[in-house]
């Protein structure tokens, strides 16, 4: 009687020894998949110019992408291609070794303030913008063509709008530009910006308009376009926390739909 007692009392010790390792191992192998490999994050290119690039101690919107996009849910690894001064035709002979070597899945694009400039304190004074409205627009079809043969997702960004500083009412100040009207200094690029949203809705490219959220923002009772910029050009903390705050939206569409 005492032998079957303790047989039986064995067997139950080893039916919950099994149940217990088989309950471990089932959390073990969940817990191993919830957490995200390298592959498993998304690799995201940020490509433009100075307004775009890592300069000194700024939080610029590359990095709060890779800070915020974890914490909703998407692991990411953004690599930031801004190089200060660049026109699109530098974009164009650059994307192989600043993007594509990168592998990315999504691309971000944003240039034309270098594009649209005209160098009026050069001497003679310019006439004319450094890249044409129509160059741009061939070179900004160039790039999202051979990103898209590559199944590269874009998303296309207008430039911030500017505005005038003392500085710069020294170097551009004069025709074509108006220095006496406030938003004189966009008088080019204002088109370039419209080139951007005709190419987004004509390639159907997912767009952040990042001039028209500017003047928007301008036009706020007690708040002033000059409160998104450092400089009168490149956006300050406030304007990179705008252009995330756009861009993150976007991203997080994308990505789902990529699922």
């Amino acid at each position: 009687m005492r032998d079957n007692k303790s047989s039986l009392i064995f067997k139950v010790i080893c039916l919950l020894a099994c149940s217990l390792f088989s309950a471990s191992r089932v959390n073990a192998d969940e817990n191993k998949i919830a957490k995200p490999t390298k592959s498993d994050r998304t690799t995201i290119v940020t490509f433009g110019d100075s307004t775009t690039a890592t300069r000194g101690s700024l939080v610029v919107y590359s990095k709060i992408l890779a800070k915020e996009l974890p914490q909703l849910g998407f692991p990411v690894k953004v690599i930031n291609s801004g190089i200060g001064g660049n026109k699109t035709n530098q974009a164009k002979a650059r994307l192989k070794k600043d993007v594509l070597d990168h592998q990315p899945d999504v691309v971000v694009i944003q240039f034309g303030i270098n594009d649209a400039a005209v160098d009026v304190w050069k001497t003679p004074p310019a006439t004319k913008s450094r890249i044409s409205r129509d160059q741009y627009e061939a070179n900004l079809r160039d790039l999202i063509k051979t990103l898209r043969e590559k199944n590269i997702q874009v998303i296309l960004m207008t430039p911030n709008s500017m505005r005038w500083v003392e500085k710069m009412k020294k170097l551009y100040g004069k025709p074509p530009y108006d220095p006496e009207d406030p938003n004189g200094f966009n008088v080019f690029l204002k088109s370039y910006a419209e080139t951007v949203r005709m190419i987004a809705r004509e390639k159907h490219v997912p767009l952040v308009d990042v001039y028209t959220a500017f003047e928007n923002y301008a036009k706020q009772k007690g708040h002033s376009a000059h409160d998104l910029l450092s400089d009168g050009v490149h956006p300050n903390t406030a304007g990179q926390r705008m252009v995330a705050d756009l861009l993150i939206p976007q991203i997080k569409t994308v990505l789902l739909e990529k699922k």
